[in-house]
């Protein structure tokens, strides 16, 4: 096989709920991925920002027609990392375990607590190549540090650090799980971040979640339960800002993919390389790519 001319470094945005495109990019084009993963959530659409060349991807598809459970998260980073993608930001709507961090606000989570099940599906390695990502610290210091400089230029409060807690949906939460996971100590709650943030790593993307509260759970007595109704009377305030967030950060975003998480297979692969399937490598090439030729 010969080798593909690589692709230059690039940007990737995933757009939450009520984020389904990006009108500041320019020289817009859809491009359709065929992943050996299956289906991404839509075609990636490229465009450029602030002079960097952007890839944007709606998590739920156009019209938000898929479920939380339904993603297919390795095919979504498999295509943005195919495309040359080394930093992605993440925008995903939560609710708030805590009085303090409000609705219409960010948080910029860099810690999380795996509710979900399926988690053979949130690794690419398996099928003759183990490999085994350090974690500890799951989202990127410095693209956090940038979206907290870009919130800040733009006037949005934001909380730069936190956990979240990742829950199997579609429902929401139970009020006796909103105050379980309020009394271990979590900040934030979702359905779809985490396994983006695990694959990201293993592709040796550094990413950073970029979280807007829309409600308080279910946890508060003195305000209505979380329900899509609710969610959606913030959203449009909430993916106003997220875009101003987003137009002041990408261009801050350095060119030249040196960060710690972009060389996280370094101490991950366990599997010796001469024992590495043929069928298992033509799948990750992409993945691997600095490990083959």
């Amino acid at each position: 096989m010969s080798k593909k001319k690589a692709k230059s470094p690039a940007v990737g945005i995933i757009g939450g709920s009520g984020l389904y495109h990006m009108d500041a990019l320019s020289g817009v084009e859809e491009l359709p991925v065929v992943t050996p993963f299956g289906k991404p959530s839509g075609p990636l659409v490229r465009g450029v920002l602030g002079g960097r060349v952007v890839y944007f991807l709606a998590r739920h598809g156009k019209g938000h027609k898929i479920a939380p459970h339904e993603i297919n998260h390795r095919a979504n980073i498999w295509a943005l990392k195919s495309h040359g993608v080394r930093w992605l930001i993440a925008v995903t709507a939560v609710g708030s375990l805590k009085e303090e961090f409000r609705p219409r606000e960010a948080v910029l989570p860099d810690q999380f607590f795996d509710r979900l099940s399926g988690r053979d599906r949130h690794t690419f390695f398996g099928d003759g190549i183990v490999a085994h990502v350090g974690f500890a610290e799951p989202t990127s210091a410095n693209l956090r540090s940038i979206l907290a400089g870009a919130c800040a230029s733009t006037g949005l409060p934001c909380h730069n650090g936190g956990t979240y807690v990742c829950m199997e949906g579609p429902a929401f939460s139970t009020r006796a799980e909103s105050m379980a996971n309020r009394q271990l100590g979590f900040d934030i709650i979702g359905m779809t971040n985490l396994p983006e943030v695990k694959l990201a790593r293993e592709a040796e993307i550094a990413i950073a979640t970029l979280a807007m509260v829309t409600d308080y759970d279910c946890w508060k007595h003195d305000e209505a339960p979380v329900s899509a109704t609710s969610v959606f009377e913030h959203l449009l305030a909430n993916v106003a800002s997220a875009k101003a967030v987003l137009e002041a950060a990408i261009p801050q975003i350095p060119t030249l993919p040196d960060w710690p998480e972009h060389c996280a297979l370094d101490t991950a692969i366990v599997t010796a390389k001469d024992h590495w399937p043929k069928k298992t490598i033509k799948k990750l090439r992409v993945i691997l790519e600095r490990f083959v030729a």
